[in-house]
């Protein structure tokens, strides 16, 4: 298995790409932090993932706030002692038309989808560093490289595949790499709001 004797930690988790992601990562041998801000659906993956063989914990936190990053950071290493994998992949999917989202969302919406990323990196990073190895891998989205509408969140993963290419330039000389990939839209459960209000939101 190609991640034998590999920790990971995978925000967003509790369902969706994340739980598909820490899945895969337990299958092929990854022990594996799972976040969510619910903690029902960390432990529902969690679960899934012992079900099937694999090593994990859950841990619920915001990635949106500093405290509760460095907490589960923390938790990581007391856990599996160290952080060989960090998957940035946790987003809501708010902010259609700029003359209609109110502050407040906009906020929320970058906090979470590039916010997040920042303080997860931050956190992981020295580790990486000290033990001169690891790969932190930010899931943005096709709505960052061009006008599809939802423009906090857009604008929000435009943001997290710039600061990818930044990590990338500034850590790979201690062996630590960075990594962006942006999927498609794919139905899972963050768009399932947006989905209520138009229901042909994904038809194409």
């Amino acid at each position: 298995m190609r991640l034998n004797n590999k920790s990971a930690i995978v925000t967003g988790a509790g369902s969706g790409i994340g739980r598909a992601i820490a899945e895969l990562f337990a299958q092929e041998g990854a022990r594996v932090v799972v976040d969510d801000r619910y903690g029902e659906r960390a432990q529902e993956t969690v679960q899934r993932i012992k079900a099937a063989g694999g090593e994990a914990l859950a841990v619920e936190a915001d990635v949106s706030k500093r405290e509760a990053v460095e907490a589960m950071v923390a938790q990581a290493l007391v856990g599996y002692g160290r952080v060989d994998i960090l998957v940035n992949n946790a987003a809501v999917g708010t902010g259609d038309d700029i003359l209609q989202i109110d502050e407040a969302a906009w906020d929320a919406g970058l906090a979470v989808v590039l916010k997040s990323v920042y303080l997860c990196s931050k956190a992981a990073l020295p580790a990486m560093m000290a033990q001169k190895s690891g790969a932190i891998v930010n899931i943005a989205s096709v709505n960052g490289l061009t006008g599809l509408g939802e423009e906090a969140y857009s604008a929000a993963k435009a943001g997290v595949i710039n600061l990818t290419q930044n990590m990338a330039l500034k850590y790979g000389r201690f062996n630590v790499r960075a990594n962006v990939i942006c999927p498609g839209t794919i139905q899972t459960p963050i768009w399932q709001p947006q989905l209520e209000k138009t229901p042909r939101f994904l038809s194409g």
